[in-house]
Parts: structure tokens; C-alpha cells; sequence
């Protein structure tokens, strides 16, 4: 029974991921590879020059369920992103060369001059959030960003509400950045 319910929820997870890429897609959330973006589209507030239209702030109904179809209410999310919190992150963190390199999805350089790296920063909080093994999950630019690291210990418990952040390839493969705390790179991986 107990492997009847996760292979259900697991499948209404892949079902609601599926219908929200497929609406981006339609409304001008994202273009298909080696097609231009649409316009940019803007949806909520700007946070300097780097924010693009591409990225929205998709805020929860009232009845506190995503889109997606997953519920999304504040305390899950403060609870999920609590629970990814490092121990020790100068003993937990490993850049991904120890990790034996990064081998996932690979942006367009196109499209990730466009839309990452330092000048185009973005808030975490406001975006579909999951949490996959422990660890948060976000949509960003049509692109499904997993952590892999902890986030530090030393950073404020709210940092994913607060922090300006971007993501870029630095070396062996995607970190993401707090403009908070600068020079540490929490490992992501990339999927769509």
C-alpha cells in the first residue's frame, strides 16, 4: 500500500512539473533550444539590471497550492529549506571536481549569457519550490535548479527569501551564489 501512495504522489509530482513547463512554454515562459526567447514578460517586482521577464514570481493561490499542484505553504518551505541546512558546511561542501565533475544538462551558452551568471541576479523565494531528497529545488528560466550542497550554516535562516542570488559554471560545473556572501558556491545541478 505504502508503495501504491509514493508511486501515486511521485507521478502527480512528474504530472504537475510536466503541465507547468508546458504552460510556460505556451505563454512565453521559455523558447524551445535554438529559438529565441519571447519578449520578456514581467510579472513582478524587479531586482536590478540583471532580472529579466523570462523569470516570474509565481506566488501560491489562496488556497496555498502551486500551479504545479503541489502545496506550497510557508511553512513547508521554511521547514524543507531548514532541514538542508549544513551541519559543517566546510566539511559537508564539495565543489564538483571532488564530486568526479558535473555530467547534467548543460545550458545553451546563448541562453545562459542571456539569462545567469553574476549580472542576473533573482530571489528564490516566489518561485515553484520542491524539495528532492532533502533538498531544495526551484524553477528558473524554464529550468529546474537542485541543490546538491548545503547551504552554510553561517547564512541567515531566511537568505532564500532575502538574498540576491545567480547562478554560473564556474570551472567544473553550476554553482549557486548569494551576492550576500560572496565566493561561496553551493553545487547545483540543472534539469529541465
Amino acid at each position: 500500500m505504502m508503495k501504491k501512495l509514493i508511486a501515486t504522489a511521485t507521478m502527480a509530482l512528474l504530472l504537475g512539473s510536466a503541465v507547468t513547463m508546458f504552460a510556460q512554454h505556451e505563454h512565453g515562459g521559455g523558447a524551445p533550444a535554438g529559438k529565441p526567447a519571447a519578449a520578456p514578460r514581467s510579472s513582478g517586482p524587479t531586482y536590478g539590471g540583471g532580472f529579466h521577464g523570462a523569470v516570474q514570481n509565481n506566488r501560491t493561490g489562496s488556497n496555498g497550492v502551486h500551479p504545479s499542484g503541489v502545496p506550497q505553504h510557508q511553512g513547508q518551505v521554511r521547514a524543507g529549506f531548514v532541514q538542508s541546512r549544513a551541519g559543517n558546511w566546510d566539511r559537508e561542501h564539495q565543489t564538483w571536481a571532488q564530486r568526479g565533475g558535473y555530467n547534467g544538462y548543460r545550458i545553451p551558452e546563448g541562453r545562459f549569457r542571456g539569462y545567469f551568471g553574476h549580472d542576473h541576479f533573482f530571489r528564490i523565494h516566489g518561485l515553484p519550490i520542491l524539495f528532492v531528497g532533502g533538498y531544495p529545488r526551484f524553477q528558473y528560466d524554464g529550468y529546474w535548479v537542485t541543490f546538491i550542497d548545503p547551504w552554510p550554516e553561517t547564512w541567515d535562516g531566511n537568505w532564500w527569501q532575502n538574498d540576491d542570488v545567480y547562478i554560473d559554471y564556474v570551472n567544473d560545473g553550476y554553482y549557486l551564489y548569494s551576492r550576500s556572501h560572496p565566493g561561496v558556491g553551493l553545487a547545483v545541478s540543472i534539469n529541465f
